[in-house]
């Protein structure tokens, strides 16, 4: 009688960290332009004459440019060595960065578009040469989702990182070290040997696109990570509003909600990753998707509804830990999905997620126009809803 297949057991969050060292460093690093930009946004704008509103816009068009950028390039992303992607994406940043650190609004506007293009194709680029290190099994879920783990980390303690330097040498000193650091990387990863894959074969653009499309459960996948962010980014670009009207927080104060809800979205990212990697036969990754969605679903409608500070606040740190885990399941799902098409299809969410933060902000301002904050739950409860429904549907695909 033949002996049940063993699964790897996955290796230890520090273990996997140390052998993932350089990706989650350049992860980290991704987020840092954009973090010192939004950070010293006023005496950026003040230098450059362009007033704090049109470089605040600036923000969107590195959004448009990751939208345009990481939909034309994600079916690409498996015919190339990634090391080789990610050096060019670091390059790309070290540029931008450079360029950024001149003080130009027309650099600026450079700046934007670079960061934007660079970071839609090194983030799944990260996520799919972690997961190639880790083979298929359940670690390489878990190594895609460290990165995100450490992306959300990084976005929830970038600011008072970048704000402690810039009191020796400015907001210009700091886009010069991203930019050296960003170089740094790049040559390694240049000169670095990726790990060694069976032969794939060399298809066109729409031939990529028609195999992924292929994938059991590829497509509602995609879905969820379109809806959950669309969701999850209404939430947060009117979040600072909402609490000022309701419970008449000042900046400063507010500045601690903002933390406490990118610590939990770190926390549930972090620690959803690794149990939707431990191999439950009773909580598989598609499970705990929906249940992170049906919780979010309640959490948002609450959330707008809530009598009290103390209320406000604990359902904000269940927004934040039930999205991160539903983001985690995502990627899981994904990288082991889609196997030799991981680069490709992490390629393509990244894309849905920079169209889904422009959704979010969108329908949650028209929302909150038409009827105010009851208005914005009922858009954010109808997306999330939505997205129980593609996640419903992932479950009933038999995964391959």
């Amino acid at each position: 009688m033949t002996a049940p297949p063993t699964v790897a057991p996955v290796p230890g969050d520090l273990r996997m960290a140390r052998a993932l060292g350089p990706v989650l460093l350049a992860s980290a690093v991704g987020l840092l332009p954009f973090t010192v930009f939004s950070t010293f946004l006023v005496p950026i704008a003040e230098e450059a004459g362009g007033g704090v509103a049109a470089m605040g816009s600036l923000r969107g068009l590195g959004g448009l440019a990751a939208l345009a950028v990481g939909a034309a390039v994600a079916p690409l992303l498996d015919r190339l060595p990634k090391q080789h992607v990610a050096a060019v994406a670091l390059a790309l940043l070290g540029l931008s960065s450079a360029l950024g650190a001149t003080g130009h609004f027309a650099a600026m506007v450079v700046f934007a578009v670079l960061i934007g293009a660079g970071t839609s194709v090194l983030f799944p680029a990260m996520a799919a040469m972690a997961a190639d290190r880790f083979g298929d099994g359940p670690a390489a879920g878990r190594a895609a989702t460290l990165v995100t783990a450490t992306q959300s980390l990084t976005a929830m303690l970038a600011a008072p990182l970048v704000a402690a330097p810039a009191l020796l040498w400015g907001w210009r000193g700091n886009l010069v070290a991203v930019a050296v650091i960003a170089f740094a990387l790049a040559a390694v990863f240049l000169t670095r040997r990726g790990p060694v894959l069976a032969p794939r074969p060399r298809i066109g653009y729409l031939e990529a696109l028609r195999a992924l499309g292929s994938v059991p459960g590829a497509g509602p996948l995609l879905a969820v990570a379109l809806l959950r962010t669309a969701a999850f980014m209404g939430y947060l670009s009117y979040l600072a509003a909402y609490y000022d009207e309701r419970f008449s927080l000042s900046p400063g104060v507010f500045a601690l909600v903002w933390t406490l809800s990118g610590g939990s979205y770190f926390l549930g990212n972090l620690l959803a990753g690794r149990f939707a990697n431990a191999g439950s036969e009773r909580w598989r990754p598609e499970r705990v998707m929906v249940v992170g969605l049906v919780i979010a679903l309640g959490a948002v409608v609450g959330f707008y509804a809530a009598p009290t500070l103390p209320v406000a606040l604990g359902l904000t740190v269940l927004l934040g830990a039930s999205h991160a885990t539903v983001a985690a399941c995502v990627t899981t799902l994904l990288v082991r999905r889609c196997g030799p098409r991981r680069g490709s299809a992490l390629g393509v969410n990244a894309a849905g997620m920079s169209l889904g933060v422009f959704v979010g902000s969108a329908l949650g301002g028209i929302g909150l126009g038409v009827a105010g904050h009851p208005g914005t739950a009922v858009v954010l409860a109808g997306l999330t809803l939505a997205a129980v429904g593609f996640a419903v549907r992932v479950r009933s695909v038999t995964s391959v």
